[in-house]
């Protein structure tokens, strides 16, 4: 496939370009910085920021799939442009005729299928009160991908660790009994799995090691 990836220069992007790259895989990588991404013959890095739309269409053209692992962090000036960004993917998947998008989400997008959960409800709360201008984005970022009419996945993840990857791991709705960790690598893996896999086409699955 050749699959468009956006967030590709964090430490779960770039696991995701080597799973993908390993696999046999064309990649285009959106960077602000393609010198955080590595050399490789099938991999092409496309230069820009989230408001550049025509970097965007080229980033999107000819793909099979969109991979996004974009997402808030810690500096609240990063927030805004990533709601921007998000738009501008949707809307140049339209221009190019690029349906199958899969985005990195966490459990602050709310989804029907999930019920109370004491843990998650805690995290939840937690970057709500602590950290509302990422809380805010994160929400507006899952609506955008729900109106978008694309053949949208939504991979909600709890707190990412550096551990192994597994054999299998629990893809669940909140509520439904399992952990609250994710190794980066099972969240990377199971991203790229999605790009052809329709089983949670307009879901939102909730993933954890356990």
């Amino acid at each position: 496939m050749r699959i468009t990836v956006f967030g590709g220069t964090g430490p779960t992007g770039l696991l995701l370009i080597d799973y993908a790259l390993t696999s046999g895989h064309e990649v285009i990588a959106f960077a602000r910085t393609p010198s955080k991404l590595p050399d490789h013959d099938r991999l092409t890095a496309i230069e820009g920021r989230l408001d550049d739309d025509a970097a965007i269409n080229e980033a999107v053209h000819g793909s099979d799939a969109v991979l996004s692992l974009l997402g808030p962090g810690t500096k609240t000036d990063d927030v805004p442009p990533l709601i921007t960004g998000y738009r501008n993917i949707v809307t140049a998947m339209r221009d190019q005729n690029v349906d199958r998008l899969v985005a990195l989400g966490t459990p602050s997008m709310t989804d029907p299928s999930d019920s109370r959960d004491f843990k998650v409800g805690l995290m939840v709360k937690g970057i709500r009160t602590f950290q509302p201008v990422a809380y805010d984005a994160i929400v507006k970022i899952g609506q955008i991908v729900r109106d978008s009419e694309l053949e949208w996945t939504l991979v909600r993840v709890p707190l990412l660790t550096n551990g192994p990857k597994t054999d299998t791991i629990n893809v669940r709705a909140v509520g439904d009994r399992g952990g609250v960790r994710l190794s980066r690598t099972n969240a990377a893996a199971f991203i790229l799995t999605q790009a052809a896999d329709p089983t949670y086409l307009r879901r939102a699955p909730f993933i954890s090691d356990k």
